[in-house]
């Protein structure tokens, strides 16, 4: 065997099925197909010459030789995205470039023309990119380090890796296709909302895909899950198909009421809060003047 014969994708797939113990779950975590995956695992048992799990109808486990390889795995694909967050600083700082995450636009209030201005202001010779990250990253990049800062939705998994600035606090609705049987009320009461299928983030979403559920609200209750949604057309395709319902911000809903949808106010949960992160190592002057810039326009925009 050669060391070339074993790839970055092998190891993420392994780590992958080895943290799921399920090929149909890490392969929903990977954005690949199960059948795809499950080739791929055989090639790289093939390529080390060891059965890394065992397979049978109910259950998936490691073998020896794979709990024994998990931890080294780990350990290359901690040590790659650290060197590739590496390079993207010195890329970035070469270029004088700033990457801003989203998950969707932020544009309440011109919030974000808004943050740009005071920040180009002050850094005129800055670039700033802005990128769309799908819903199956709550960080908006931050955790793999493709991007500087993210307007994200709190909560964020691991959050003693970031720091953050709310920049909006706002109540939760629910989206209802027009025809269900609570799309009639003026407002919603969760307890009503329960026993209904929801339509959920994809489980890489970490805390936030339980905050989008309410899953606080529930009394300990899993949620009935309808569907998992990644895009706001995805939520508004399953909506209509009456696949579920769903919690959205109030400043998110023109993004989904565009016919066959309605839109209510919810009681009985907590607001939410859109932020402005960045990862809490981070010391360049290029983040700490965009979170500057983010704050002023939050002040701003909280006065009466």
């Amino acid at each position: 065997m050669r060391v070339t014969d074993v790839h970055g994708r092998d190891l993420r797939y392994f780590v992958a099925v080895a943290e799921e113990l399920h090929f149909t779950r890490a392969a929903e975590r990977l954005f690949v197909s199960q059948p795809a995956l499950s080739k791929q695992v055989r090639l790289l048992e093939k390529t080390l010459g060891a059965a890394l799990f065992e397979r049978d109808r109910r259950a998936v486990r490691l073998t020896d030789a794979g709990a024994a390889l998990l931890p080294h795995a780990r350990r290359v694909l901690d040590s790659w995205a650290a060197g590739l967050a590496e390079l993207a600083e010195i890329t970035a700082a070469e270029q004088n470039q700033l990457t801003v995450g989203m998950s969707t636009s932020p544009g309440r209030d011109g919030m974000l023309p808004a943050v740009r201005s005071r920040f180009t202001a002050e850094f005129p010779a800055a670039k700033v990119e802005l990128r769309q990250v799908g819903w199956h990253d709550s960080t908006a990049g931050l955790a793999d380090g493709s991007t500087d800062v993210a307007f994200v939705w709190l909560p964020l998994p691991d959050d003693r890796r970031f720091r953050w600035i709310v920049m909006a606090s706002e109540p939760r609705r629910v989206a209802l296709p027009q025809h269900h049987r609570l799309a009639s009320q003026d407002t919603v009461a969760f307890a009503d909302l329960i026993d209904e299928p929801f339509l959920a983030l994809p489980e890489s979403a970490g805390p936030l895909r339980e905050y989008w559920l309410a899953q606080d609200a529930r009394d300990g209750r899993p949620a009935n899950i309808g569907a998992v949604i990644g895009s706001p057309d995805e939520t508004y395709e399953a909506l209509v198909d009456g696949r579920g319902v769903c919690l959205i911000a109030e400043g998110n809903a023109p993004l989904l009421t565009r016919g066959g949808v309605v839109v209510r106010p919810v009681t009985g949960i907590s607001p939410c809060n859109l932020a402005l992160a960045w990862r809490a190592d981070d010391s360049r002057a290029l983040v700490g003047g965009y979170a500057e810039a983010a704050a002023l326009v939050a002040t701003a925009q909280r006065r009466p």
